[in-house]
């Protein structure tokens, strides 16, 4: 996904980071008899076309090794490259349908409402086509992959002292359960693959991630993505919460007022995953340049809507106007799109254009009925 969907540099992983996971994972093929790293790596660099890329990861490499000699820094380096590795042969199968990561408490039980919402939501995604993201963990996590079951459930596991154990709705899932052995290429994975982020109930770890997944959304370092607050009807943990956020950061300018619409609040699967739907109804991506932004679609916004949308939209932009045009996604295929200099600290307001184009009136094709399609199906024109 554009823009970028990689966050900012992680930061140096804790203590409980470094802890060995249980069972180990198992070790990287070597490479062809005969034939060493270095050589299978020269090999594998000729007609690549990122080899510039991978030609300044290995002039950063050879910066590191020159430098450090102790062990547990390369078993640091060896094992973020083993996670970014392994994570990226599961999911390169799996980029044209669009992800739901549902983030809640392990500790929630089987009885308790949350865990059966949780099921909810996920059975709800998975009929709108979209693909289930967990922690892997027990509690919400357990009841989402519960509801999405093995064919459309993806684990994200990373060892803990206590209660983070894979769930057996996972576990079971031939090439579905991931393991990490630091929290920060977990987290780096979660942000991404996802694209739309439901968080229910639960205590300093999911707040942890709704944390940092509105802190990267809020600065740009994610395209944006829909964020759905669930909670079961009658529980007011996420309308408590969200008030005093409001009160606490908004009304001492410490956020923009348009900062809270980067969250809706929904108290049902079905409210919760028609967000989602209708978040990608027209969007479909976006792109982030030098100077502009560009907002990939799934339909054409008419030129003569442009004045109004101009008019509506005017304290968004920087400078100039919205303009329309055309743009390639990530899988090379040419969008209409809408490109546009806009005030960067403006996030919010940008998620309340990219609401207000996804309820335009725009006449009806195949593009705008499979939301959860990142990539159109061969029937579809």
């Amino acid at each position: 996904m554009p823009f970028p969907r990689t966050p900012s540099p992680a930061p140096s992983p804790n203590t409980s980071d470094t802890a060995p996971l249980t069972p180990p994972l198992p070790p990287n093929p070597p490479p062809a008899a005969g034939i060493s790293p270095l050589q299978a790596l020269a090999e594998a660099l000729h007609g690549h076309p990122q080899r510039r890329q991978i030609e300044r990861a290995v002039v950063s490499l050879l910066q590191v090794a020159r430098q450090e000699k102790e062990e547990e820094e390369w078993r640091l380096i060896a094992g973020c490259l083993a996670d970014i590795s392994e994570a990226l042969e599961v999911f390169r199968p799996r980029r044209s349908a669009r992800k739901i990561s549902v983030f809640g408490s392990a500790r929630t039980r089987r009885d308790d409402p949350c865990y059966l919402l949780a099921e909810a939501v996920a059975r709800q995604a998975v009929q709108a086509g979209f693909e289930v993201m967990t922690g892997a963990g027990a509690g919400v996590m357990e009841g989402a992959n519960s509801g999405a079951g093995c064919d459309h459930s993806i684990g994200l596991n990373v060892d803990l002292p206590f209660e983070q154990h894979p769930n057996p709705y996972v576990s079971a899932c031939d090439g579905r359960l991931l393991y990490f052995r630091y929290f920060f290429t977990r987290k780096l994975f979660f942000l991404m693959e996802s694209d739309a982020l439901v968080v229910m109930p639960g205590g300093f770890g999911t707040l942890d991630e709704l944390f940092e997944c509105l802190t990267l959304i809020q600065t740009g370092r994610t395209s944006p993505i829909p964020l759905v607050l669930l909670s079961p009807e009658g529980d007011d943990f996420w309308k408590v919460w969200k008030r005093n956020v409001h009160q606490e950061l908004a009304t001492r300018g410490l956020i923009s007022p348009e900062d809270v619409d980067l969250m809706v609040e929904a108290s049902t699967a079905e409210a919760a995953v028609a967000h989602i739907c209708r978040f990608y109804r027209v969007f479909h991506s976006a792109q982030l340049g030098q100077d502009r932004i560009e907002l990939l679609l799934n339909a054409e916004v008419p030129r003569d809507l442009l004045p109004e949308l101009n008019r509506r939209f005017a304290d968004l932009l920087e400078e100039g106007a919205i303009q329309t045009g055309e743009g390639v996604d990530d899988n090379g295929l040419l969008r209409p799109c809408l490109w546009l200099r806009f005030d960067k600290r403006r996030v919010g307001r940008l998620y309340q254009f990219i609401d207000h184009l996804n309820g335009l009136d725009l006449p009806a094709s195949p593009a705008l009925e499979h939301p959860a399609e990142r990539v159109p199906s061969v029937s579809q024109p």
